[in-house]
């Protein structure tokens, strides 16, 4: 059997939920503290359901409220009703909490920054399993139930909440011994060399155009993933154009040597989330990867 509701005849939820507390615990100032909201809203939200049904339903009793024999009765179905409103909210959200967060990334960043360090993540929360879902294109986080996502650019995305993770400005490497000499003023330098780029991007092509690098006159390979272009520099096959985040460790370690960086870059990773919901696990996954990128 199914029921229909007429909304335009139900007043507000939150005038409900008010009169559901001042009923609950017989005063407006504690319903009012319970609510996070002052004593005249709370009452102002009984007075204007006692207009909507033309019903009295609390009457000052001493010093307490108390519920009419019509507000007692609304009272007790209004209790219910939050009852599983309450119960469904948190069987949704202990299920959110028990599937694995998922956190959808370039292939790029999966492979070379993030899969280095998230064995610390699992240190810290064993009890939360994580999926890796890499990709280049743009993932529509609430369809694909993504909780988190790593995206490279210059922001300004819509429909979602987002944040600098990690500065992003582009960096020239090759190999030790590839490049002679020791200082690469300018990226002009290098013409004549071989060129290495991940050819989902045009960022790297930018870049060196504005350096007196034309592209278009060079030897350039492109690859399908920056960390294929950033392994080809490391066998000394060119010079790679990659974020720089991708290739520090590289470059610390000494397997690559940095030529060139670009200096205030406005393109970063950002982190990328759902705006409105709520997810414990999500945001200990947040705190812990900015922390990794201040460090």
């Amino acid at each position: 059997m199914s029921f229909h509701m007429e909304w335009r005849d139900v007043p507000s939820l939150t005038a409900l939920r008010a009169f559901e507390a001042a009923a609950r615990v017989g005063s407006f100032s504690a319903a009012a503290r319970d609510l996070n909201v002052t004593h005249a809203a709370v009452a102002q939200h009984v007075r204007a359901l006692e207009a909507h049904f033309d019903t009295i339903l609390m009457e000052r009793q001493g010093r307490n409220m108390v519920t009419t024999a019509e507000g007692h009765r609304l009272a007790m179905a209004l209790a219910e009703a939050f009852t599983l409103i309450g119960a469904a909210t948190d069987d949704l959200l202990e299920k959110a909490a028990q599937r694995p967060l998922r956190i959808a990334v370039t292939p790029s960043f999966a492979a070379n920054w993030l899969m280095p360090r998230i064995g610390g993540f699992w240190t810290e929360h064993p009890e939360l399993d994580v999926e890796i879902i890499p990709g280049v294109g743009l993932v529509d986080l609430r369809a694909d139930r993504i909780d988190v996502a790593i995206r490279y650019g210059r922001g300004g995305w819509s429909g979602v909440d987002s944040m600098a993770l990690i500065s992003a400005g582009h960096v020239a490497v090759a190999a030790p011994g590839h490049v002679p000499g020791d200082a690469v003023r300018d990226l002009s330098q290098l013409r004549g060399f071989t060129w290495l780029m991940d050819g989902q991007t045009s960022e790297e092509r930018l870049w060196v155009a504005t350096h007196g690098v034309d592209p278009d006159l060079e030897r350039v390979k492109t690859f399908a993933t920056a960390q294929l272009s950033r392994e080809a520099a490391r066998a000394g096959l060119g010079v790679a154009i990659l974020p720089a985040p991708l290739v520090e460790d590289e470059v610390r370690a000494g397997r690559l040597r940095a030529l060139f960086r670009e200096t205030d870059s406005a393109v970063a990773y950002h982190i990328l989330t759902r705006p409105g919901i709520i997810s414990t696990p999500r945001d200990a996954f947040v705190r812990w990867i900015r922390r990794q990128a201040k460090t």
